[in-house]
């Protein structure tokens, strides 16, 4: 991650951790790397694992670790991140080096791995003042050519074969999102109710497997510093074996979202070719030349409403952390409608079907 883009914090009151026993530990699993002193300042921005920034020895690397507190089942699972980041470091996707993973919680409280610190350019969103239409074109294009190279390695090659369950990716996330988001719940969510009753009946028939990010976008992926070039695709905490469709329809959701909504980052109302960034079609259209793909895409709007679905449940578990207290993120506690909003984009993609 790059400080210039990426705000750095002291340490959240709620995720301290004895420093001084992560230095002693490193410096026996990393005992070329660390000279017995650390500092740590904390990421601020994103809502998953918390991510710190280490400095030793004029040296930096990033740890990325759980939150504190009871976590949702199979929620957080940084021994997943790592064990992709590594699999991957031998293909052209983009990774950073992942030097460790601690599963003893007794070092810093929870499970946590370490990986090289990669200097870059993050942007949350990619409308953001100061870059040239041809910058954002740049992005989007780099975002759709590199989400293609992630789905066209073989997991199978790569050692990922028990990394998921080949097969059926969308219904068992229809599934696993819903019984997430009822145990998340803090109120009525209409929208929610009927995806969560349609989507089930409305499976497209054609299925297939890749690895799949589950959090691909333009605010997870680390540009050059000068070049529109992905150096590294980042948060791969919601990774598995699944259907790519169910990342690029994720890297769409922008174009269902009405602009000028708090945190929605939405592309609704903006003059898109005067900011130089593609239409979904352009955007779909190149994916699909980079995938490999022949043809159209049967069933599109059923991919949207399922990604529109899974972020609401996603959304809706920040909330609820962040009322119980232990969020990632200190402006976690403002997304309280934001999962309403969310569903309600997902319920009008599905009735684009019919």
């Amino acid at each position: 991650m790059s400080e210039s883009t990426v705000q750095l914090v002291d340490v959240l009151e709620a995720h301290r951790f004895d420093e001084k026993k992560l230095s002693g530990y490193l410096q026996q699993v990393l005992p070329q790397d660390f000279d017995g002193r650390i500092a740590v300042k904390q990421f601020q921005g994103g809502q998953s694992n918390p991510t710190f920034l280490l400095e030793s020895g004029g040296r930096r690397y990033v740890l990325r670790k759980k939150p504190p507190g009871k976590l949702l089942p199979s929620a957080h699972m940084v021994e997943r991140e790592y064990q992709v980041i590594r699999a991957l470091r031998d293909t052209d996707v983009p990774v950073p080096e992942a030097l460790h993973l601690c599963e003893d919680a007794d070092i810093i409280g929870t499970a946590f791995y370490i990986m090289r610190f990669v200097e870059g350019r993050v942007y949350s969103d990619p409308t953001a003042e100061g870059l040239t239409p041809q910058q954002r074109r740049g992005i989007m294009n780099a975002t759709a050519d590199t989400m293609a190279k992630l789905h066209r390695v073989d997991y199978k090659a790569v050692g990922l074969e028990e990394f998921g369950r080949p097969g059926n990716y969308i219904s068992r996330q229809i599934s696993r999102w819903s019984k997430q988001y009822e145990a998340s719940r803090t109120g009525d969510n209409p929208a929610m109710e009927k995806l969560m009753a349609w989507l089930p009946e409305n499976l497209p028939d054609a299925d297939e497997t890749t690895i799949a990010h589950g959090d691909f976008r333009v605010g997870n992926l680390m540009l050059h510093p000068e070049r529109e070039e992905v150096v590294a695709v980042l948060d791969w905490e919601l990774a598995t074996l699944g259907h790519p469709l169910s990342d690029l329809a994720y890297c769409c959701i922008p174009y269902s979202l009405e602009s000028g909504q708090k945190g929605m980052r939405g592309l609704i109302g903006l003059d898109l070719k005067a900011l130089g960034m593609p239409t979904e079609d352009e955007f779909v259209a190149r994916y699909a030349e980079a995938a490999g793909r022949q043809g159209g895409i049967e069933a599109w709007p059923f991919y949207k409403a399922f990604s529109l679905f899974r972020l609401a449940a996603i959304v809706q578990g920040v909330y609820k952390r962040a009322l119980d207290g232990n969020a990632a993120n200190a402006d976690a506690i403002t997304m309280g409608d934001r999962a309403a909003k969310l569903a309600e984009a997902g319920w009008r993609e599905a009735q684009k079907l019919g």
